[in-house]
C-alpha cells in the first residue's frame, strides 16, 4: 500500500487541472491515476481548435489544450500511473482510498487524505435508443467514428446520417465533409440544437448541411451493413408523426444523442448522485456526500467548455488537498436548488461559512427562453441576478453568489435559482 495526501481518478482535463492546484506547489503528494496510456483523455482526439480561450486567451487545439495541463502536472511534481485501472474508490475510517491495477504493477491500494473523481463521461448508446430494425454494421457513436477519423486515420463511411445535435456530432458533420464524405442531415428530436450555436453556424450552415429539428430516425434498413435509414417528423411528445418518414440512403449513422457521467465508481463507493445531473451530489467545496471523495468535471455534470472543467476541477484540487490538511467546514450547509426554468444546479449544497467570496454556481435550463433573468433567491431576497436575451438547454449558464450578501441575510435555510421576468 502506497499513501499519498491526494488520489486524483482520471488523467483528462479535469484530473489535470485538480492536481496541479491539489500538488500546491510542492506542498502535498499528490497521484493521478489513468487508465489509458496517455494523459489527456478525449481532448486527445479532438484535434479542432476552439479550445483554451478562457483559459489562456488563445485558441488551441484538443491536444495543445491537453498538453500544457500535462505539463503543468509533469512539473509540479504530481505522480502519474498510467495503464492503470481503478476498480474501487472506497472510504473508511481512516480515510478514502483507490485500489487499482496494471500489467506493470499488478494489484495495489492506494491510500488517501483525499480523493478526486475525474472520470468524465460516456456516449449513449444504440441499445438505448429502441430504433427498429437489424443491429448491422455503419452504426457509431459519434466519439468512436471522431476517434476512429483522427487517431486511427479510417473514414466510417461515404455517405452519413447523424442522429443527435450533440457538439460531437455536429463537429464530425464538419470533420466527415473534410473528409471527403457526405453528411445528407443531422436529425435533432428536440424543437432546439443541444449543441452550442456557434458549432450548428460553423459545423452545419457554412457546409450547406441541413439540420431537422423536431426529427428523429425511425427505422434502419440493412442486416450485414446499414443501407438507409428513415427519418420522420415527430409531435409536442416527441412521437413519430405517422406518414412523415423519408428514406435516406447511407452506408453511416452517427449516434449524437447524450453524455452520462461515469459514475460507476461513484454509485459503488456510496455517493449521492443528482437525478438531475445523473453526477454526484455535492457542495460548494464539490466534496459528495461520502467525506473525503471529490468530484469534478464531466462525471459531476455534463460541460459544453473544457475551459469550466478545468476551472471547476481546480476548486475540486484545491478543497481536496485542504481535507487532506485536517481543513473542514463548519457542519452546516443548505440546499441549492432548481427553481423556475431550471433543470439543474452544481452545487446543490453550500456552506455559507466556509464559501469563497465569490462562488459560481452552473446550471442549465430546461427549455429554450428569451429575455428572462437568472435570479439567486435566500429567504426571499434576491442575492444575485443575471440578465440573459436567449437561454437554451444546450448552453451551460452560471450565476455568482456572493458570501457577503448571504451573510448580510443572518440566516439562510436554502437558495432557489430560477428564471424570472
Amino acid at each position: 500500500m502506497r499513501r499519498y495526501d491526494v488520489v486524483v481518478v482520471g488523467g483528462g482535463p479535469a484530473g489535470l487541472a485538480a492536481a496541479v492546484a491539489a500538488r500546491a506547489g510542492g506542498r502535498r503528494s499528490v497521484a493521478v491515476v489513468e487508465r489509458d496510456d496517455a494523459l489527456g483523455g478525449i481532448l486527445n482526439q479532438c484535434v479542432h481548435n476552439g479550445f483554451g480561450l478562457v483559459t489562456f486567451g488563445e485558441e488551441l487545439t484538443g491536444p495543445e489544450y491537453a498538453a500544457r495541463f500535462a505539463d503543468a502536472a509533469r512539473e509540479a511534481g504530481v505522480e502519474v500511473l498510467l495503464g492503470s485501472m481503478v476498480l474501487d474508490v472506497s472510504a473508511g475510517p481512516e480515510g478514502p482510498g483507490v485500489t487499482c491495477v496494471s500489467a506493470e504493477r499488478g494489484v495495489e491500494r492506494l491510500a488517501a487524505g483525499a480523493v478526486v473523481l475525474a472520470t468524465g463521461c460516456r456516449e449513449r448508446p444504440a441499445g438505448a435508443l429502441g430504433v427498429p430494425g437489424f443491429r448491422p454494421a455503419g452504426v457509431y457513436t459519434a466519439g468512436c467514428a471522431q476517434r476512429m477519423v483522427n487517431c486511427e486515420g479510417l473514414l466510417p463511411g461515404r455517405e452519413v446520417v447523424i442522429l443527435g445535435s450533440g457538439d460531437i456530432g455536429l463537429i464530425m458533420a464538419r470533420r466527415l465533409t473534410l473528409e471527403g464524405a457526405h453528411v445528407a442531415c443531422v436529425a435533432e428530436l428536440m424543437p432546439y440544437s443541444s449543441g452550442l450555436k456557434r458549432n450548428v453556424v460553423q459545423c452545419l450552415d457554412d457546409f450547406g448541411i441541413p439540420l431537422l429539428l423536431s426529427h428523429t430516425v425511425t427505422r434502419v434498413e440493412g442486416r450485414w451493413r446499414v443501407e438507409a435509414v428513415e427519418v420522420s417528423r415527430v409531435d409536442g411528445a416527441g412521437r413519430p408523426v405517422p406518414g412523415t418518414g423519408v428514406r435516406y440512403p447511407c452506408d453511416t449513422l452517427l449516434l449524437s444523442v447524450g453524455l452520462l457521467p461515469e459514475n460507476e465508481l461513484s454509485r459503488a463507493a456510496g455517493v449521492e448522485l443528482s437525478p438531475a445531473t445523473r453526477g454526484p451530489v455535492v457542495d460548494d467545496s464539490l466534496m459528495t456526500s461520502v467525506p473525503g471523495i471529490f468530484a469534478c468535471g464531466n462525471v459531476l455534470h455534463v460541460h459544453d467548455l473544457v475551459d469550466y472543467v478545468s476551472q471547476e476541477a481546480a476548486r475540486a484540487g484545491e478543497c481536496a488537498g485542504a481535507w487532506a490538511d485536517g481543513a473542514r467546514g463548519s457542519g452546516r450547509t443548505v440546499p441549492v436548488t432548481a427553481g423556475a426554468g431550471v433543470r439543474s444546479v452544481v452545487p446543490q449544497r453550500v456552506d455559507v461559512a466556509r464559501m469563497p467570496d465569490e462562488l459560481v454556481v452552473r446550471l442549465r435550463v430546461n427549455g429554450v427562453y428569451e429575455r428572462r433573468a437568472l435570479v439567486a433567491r435566500a429567504g426571499g431576497e434576491v442575492v444575485a441576478r443575471r440578465r440573459r436575451d436567449i437561454l437554451v438547454p444546450g448552453e451551460m449558464e452560471q450565476v455568482t453568489l456572493r458570501r457577503e450578501a448571504l451573510l448580510g441575510l443572518g440566516g439562510v435555510d436554502a437558495i432557489t435559482i430560477g428564471l424570472e421576468a
